[in-house]
């Protein structure tokens, strides 16, 4: 079954959310520590994915100009719009932290990065689904500790998880018929440093040091692929 990584990837991160809802009794100091732990775990594999890039100046303008479009259409706005009318629809302890928190920043740590896109594109491919697997592992213990400082909202995020992956290995079962290696390659290596980026600040945001609409960022990956179809092209 084509989509199997994907669906992994999804049940497994609502199944994090809902064991992190019964460790909610845990310590806000810890929370607090542990948020941090990862915020900057999360910082360092940002970092890490961008030194990915063989043309930093790919990276720059794709970040650029996907910030522009994404202040433009107010990109960031419209993904908390929807996390707060999934919040409106559902019973919430007014006491803690709402559906609209988790939601987002759940779907942004899981949907951007490397391994979603070269996941799925794999199991499209060539029906293997390693990779969505380890990172359904990843996005589940992840999910536990986001869920018990930011609600059940993180178990909503599989929704964008399972479409954004699906979409993805479903449009790679035809790819090879209309993209070279060569330029598909291209793409997946500055993609991930662009994406990268997109991590660290999302690791920054976690850890409190900035409130980056991270969201308004995520136009830069339909750039990069403009970017480097051009230079391919050139």
């Amino acid at each position: 079954m084509v989509l199997f990584g994907t669906i992994v990837n999804a049940i497994l991160i609502i199944i994090g959310a809902f064991i992190g809802r019964f460790l909610h009794n845990i310590p806000e100091r810890m929370k607090e520590t542990v948020m941090y732990g990862i915020g900057l775990a999360v910082a360092v594999i940002g970092i890490q994915m961008t030194f990915e890039s063989t043309q930093v100046l790919i990276v720059i303008i794709s970040i650029v100009l996907g910030a522009i479009i994404g202040e433009w259409i107010d990109l960031d706005q419209k993904v908390n719009a929807l996390g707060q009318w999934i919040e409106r629809k559902m019973p919430v302890n007014r006491k803690g932290p709402g559906i609209a928190q988790g939601f987002v920043t759940a779907t942004l740590i899981f949907v951007v990065g490397s391994m979603a896109i070269i996941g799925a594109i794999d199991s499209g491919l060539r029906n293997d689904h390693d990779v969505l697997v380890m990172k359904g592992i990843i996005d589940g213990f992840t999910a536990i500790i986001l869920s018990s400082t930011l609600g059940i909202g993180v178990a909503f995020a599989a929704l964008p998880v399972f479409l954004y992956q699906g979409i993805i290995t479903l449009f790679s079962t035809q790819i090879s018929r209309f993209i070279p290696d060569e330029l598909l390659n291209f793409f997946i290596t500055e993609m991930t440093a662009t994406g990268g980026l997109m991590i660290l600040a999302i690791g920054l945001n976690l850890i409190g040091l900035t409130k980056i609409r991270v969201a308004n960022l995520i136009p830069g990956i339909l750039v990069v692929g403009l970017v480097v179809t051009i230079i391919h092209i050139i």
